[in-house]
């Protein structure tokens, strides 16, 4: 605990904490424990209204100086009898002064809270000033730029504020930066000053109501560039210096920006709500996106794609740019009361992104693609020991980054596509309408919405929202299949079928996942259509039963050899097990299924075969060569190549994998040079690349680095440069150093030099430097570039060190605690994946085990990150284990 007075206060009131507040002549106790506590926002929530931050700050140019500012927070109070507290968490040398209009406060700094008595407040408005020195802990402070990142409570680790999304604020803010520099944030530009100095003022207009995580600013030496779309300004700020890669992207920026602006006025009803709508394309940043109003930021690099950009980063673009803008209204507009609903945003951002993106791309099989962004993601976690409900508690914001992961962004979208197809598409529509117009500007929860929806629909929208919200976790679908051939004179003889789905519980909670499914029932073989039929099922209860389908002619094609997909559309969610005629059918045959949509549903549920031990990883391996030599649907082949990688890496050993090689590598080669789109090659170039281990294949990717060999169709970028250095490094080519130095040369964005400085270390084939470079991340201001040291993180454990790496897996897993504390929401989930992901091994899978097992009261929900980002190594360890068994 620490505090300290600001007078001689401190004398009479030297009590113990629980009795601080009656001892000193307060009549209420606040909870000023270290974060902000939902007791603590409760309390403030109750009190306060009509909140507006006059913020002012001074940026100096040295990345070390300190940054001074002013900030005054006006407001109305009801009941000045108790203490108020400020959100402040910073070191108490960080506060100057603390005035309550005119007049001196004598306050309390306790555990990251300024605390005013209630002496120095009055019934009704208030106005309180606080001199301070600004924390620098989510300022991201770089020589030429910074911006800010507030979610989900890191404003207080910047500037003093009420730091809880029900509290919602009018900003002004003011900026005094250096010369060259400019600076956005999410008011309009009123005025920019030149000062004696030759930097520059900004002064901000006031903002409409938006929550502390939303408020945000960015200043710098950056590029403006500005376009009108359906008569509205755009403007983004960025700081890329190839000049024909921004020419090249800035109509597509632009153009996204704009449909998805008039798309959701049209859904919603409602006139975008915010006074401008400007970007800032962010070098390195720690997020694809973050949406504050009136400034969102991006990373770059998503932004701004090189010429050979797959079809999934073109899509992956539109939708990120479709997921911001839909937060303009999901989340910004109405914000959730507590960040236990945070995934409310994330999953009505993400589901009308989807909806947005469909008509720019009419080439793309929309369901297909649905399909293949969420499930496997979603199935990941919800497969592990670790899986975690889409709505949890959270008694403290300080944990609220916890909550974050794919089970917000991928189960989340499915879970509400659901939702839709129980509610009617129009209704649900018409809801959403009611939900934003009833708390614009202020705040709701889950509840809420499922109060106006159940209106709307004949389900039990609260039971639904029970299990497949409030649970974690997904069904087991098993299938049971009965033949009885009946041979009666009165009757023509053929065989009588009962398909029979179960649905189960893992977990033995008895739940229910209420869900519509189309059982497909696909050819015999010889046949010469792709499927013969599909029966639709409502999954309402734990057995249903299927009895004569298909006129009849069910237990003909099965005992035919026909199989059965449970889940035959790709809308249901959970493990549908396959049959073992139905898993043979597809090990053999699945190339051969004309829709492509069915080819993912087998391969989905092949996958999970694999991963419960049911198909041998070999035989996985042979299925995706075979169907990536005809394989023509490009998100089909970036899912296939996605799983070779896994496969190769994680699930066959180091002789297995020379021997793959040998057949994989001529394979990709072939298939990059045969096809003639540039996407699909930009995608086999990748797969190549990642998996070359033959002198031929090394060789190959270092004449395309030395620009001695080039690939017709394809154009490679620096970062496509700088990627090829880094995989000949880590695979220790006898010149790897001097590749290094040479590419070093070669980088002319500054912003991806230092990058490259910083990563290059873990890149060394010398361990002793690797080793120093690991410990270096102990300490906190090296760790302040989460990007970089996420890609240093990945070469220190590639798949070829992993054996070396194992000693970095204990510190890492000790780590965690302070870098769930110090770092950004995604950082200790993506530290995780970091480190294990590289691993296979019996011994690395007990470290991590061991590590569990002598924790008994670890945090949960850290535990919990820990068991879904080891599932993989677990099952790559268990089934080598059970592979090498007599």
């Amino acid at each position: 605990m620490r505090w300290i007075r600001s007078t001689a206060v401190a004398a009479a009131c030297a009590l113990a904490f629980s009795a601080l507040f009656a001892a000193c002549g307060d009549s209420g106790r606040l909870d000023t424990s270290p974060g902000v506590s939902l007791r603590l926002a409760e309390e403030r929530a109750r009190r306060i209204t009509n909140l507006v931050y006059r913020l002012s700050l001074r940026i100096p140019e040295g990345i070390d100086e300190p940054i001074p500012g002013t900030m005054t927070v006006a407001f109305d109070l009801e009941d000045a009898r108790r203490p108020l507290a400020l959100d402040f968490d910073v070191t108490a040398a960080h506060v100057g002064s603390v005035n309550a209009g005119a007049s001196p406060v004598e306050f309390e700094f306790l555990d990251g809270h300024i605390v005013i008595p209630a002496a120095s407040l009055v019934d009704g408005p208030n106005e309180i000033t606080v001199q301070f020195q600004a924390g620098d802990g989510s300022l991201n402070r770089n020589e030429e730029f910074l911006y800010t990142l507030f979610v989900p409570e890191r404003a207080r680790r910047a500037v003093p504020v009420f730091d809880q999304p029900d509290l919602k604020g009018r900003y002004q803010l003011t900026l005094e930066v250096p010369p060259g520099w400019k600076a956005v944030a999410n008011g309009p530009l009123l005025e920019a000053t030149t000062l004696d100095d030759g930097g520059t003022r900004f002064e901000f207009g006031q903002t409409q109501p938006i929550s502390t995580y939303l408020f945000a600013f960015a200043a710098g030496r950056f590029e403006v560039e500005e376009a009108e779309r359906a008569g509205r300004t755009l403007r983004m700020y960025h700081r890329e210096t190839d000049n024909q890669k921004v020419a090249r992207n800035l109509d597509a920026i632009f153009d996204l920006h704009g449909t998805a602006l008039s798309w959701l006025e049209e859904y919603t009803g409602i006139t975008y709500p915010f006074d401008k709508f400007d970007f800032v394309a962010v070098p390195s940043f720690q997020y694809s996106g973050m949406e504050h109003p009136g400034s969102i930021l991006y990373r770059a690099s998503s932004l701004f794609l090189d010429e050979s950009a797959t079809q999934n980063q073109k899509l992956g673009r539109a939708s990120l740019i479709a997921h911001e803008t839909a937060h303009m209204w999901f989340g910004d507009l109405v914000t959730m009361r507590w960040f236990n609903d945070v995934w409310m945003k994330e999953v009505f951002a993400n589901f009308m992104a989807a909806k947005i993106v469909n008509p720019s791309f009419p080439e793309v099989d929309h369901d297909l693609r649905f399909l293949l962004a969420h499930y496997p993601a979603a199935y990941a976690i919800d497969r592990t020991e670790g899986a975690n409900p889409i709505r949890q508690e959270l008694d403290n914001l300080a944990e609220a980054g916890t909550l974050y992961g794919a089970i917000i962004y991928q189960k989340a979208p499915i879970v509400m596509r659901h939702l839709e197809l129980l509610v009617g598409e129009e209704p649900l529509r018409d809801g959403l309408r009611e939900y934003l117009a009833a708390y614009s500007f202020s705040n709701a929860g889950w509840p809420g919405l499922i109060e106006i929806l159940d209106r709307r629909s004949a389900d039990d929208l609260a039971e639904w929202s029970r299990v497949w919200v409030e649970e974690h976790g997904r069904p087991t679908v098993e299938m049971e299949v009965k033949l009885q051939v009946e041979d009666r004179d009165d009757v023509e003889e053929r065989p009588a079928t009962r398909l029979t789905l179960r649905q189960i519980d893992p977990w033995d909670r008895g739940l229910l996942w209420n869900q519509r499914l189309q059982v497909l029932f696909g050819a015999p073989p010889g046949s010469d259509t792709a499927t013969k039929g599909v029966a639709a099922v409502h999954m309402d209860r734990p057995q249903v039963r299927l009895e004569g389908v298909l006129d009849g002619n069910l237990g003909a094609y099965i005992l035919a050899g026909a199989y059965i997909l449970a889940n035959g559309q790709g809308i249901g969610y959970g493990y549908f097990q396959l049959t073992e005629t139905t898993r043979g059918y597809l090990i053999g045959r699945l190339p051969e299924i004309e829709e492509p949509m069915t080819r993912a549903v087998a391969w989905l549920s092949l996958w999970d075969e694999m991963l419960e031990g049911n198909v041998a990883a070999s035989a996985i391996l042979d299925l995706i060569a075979r169907w990536l030599e005809v394989e023509e649907v490009e998100l089909l082949v970036s899912e296939a190549l996605g799983d070779l990688r896994t496969v190769y890496w994680r699930f066959l050993d180091d002789a297995a994998r020379q021997e793959a090689a040998a057949r994989l590598e001529p394979l990709l080669w072939s298939r990059l040079e045969s096809t003639s789109d540039a996407s699909l090659k930009s995608t086999y170039l990748r797969a190549y690349g990642s998996i070359a281990r033959s002198d031929e294949a090394v060789g190959k990717i270092r004449e395309l680095w030395a620009g001695d060999l080039e690939i017709d169709g394809l154009t490679l970028s620096e970062p496509d440069f700088i990627g090829i250095a880094h995989g000949l490094a880590v695979r220790e080519v006898e010149d790897w150093e001097s590749i290094l130095d040479t590419q070093a040369e070669r980088i002319e964005n500054p912003d991806r030099r230092v990058r490259f400085e910083f990563v290059r270390p873990a890149l060394s084939a010398d361990p002793a430097v690797r080793d120093a470079f690991f410990e270096s991340l102990g300490d906190l201001e090296n760790r302040s570039h989460e990007p970089w040291v996420l890609e240093a993180l990945s070469f220190l454990h590639h798949p070829l060190r992993a054996a070396h790496a194992e000693r970095y897996i204990l510190p890492s897993l000790e780590l965690l605690e302070e870098i769930q504390t110090t770092g950004d929401i995604f950082f200790p989930k993506r530290w995780l994946d970091s480190t294990l992901g590289g691993h296979r091994s019996e011994a690395a899978s007990l470290m991590v085990r061991d590590f569990l097992a002598s924790r008994p009261d670890y945090p949960a929900r850290l535990r919990g990150k820990i068991l879904q980002s080891a599932d993989m190594l677990f099952r790559a360890a268990r089934l080598e284990s059970a592979r090498q068994e007599p």
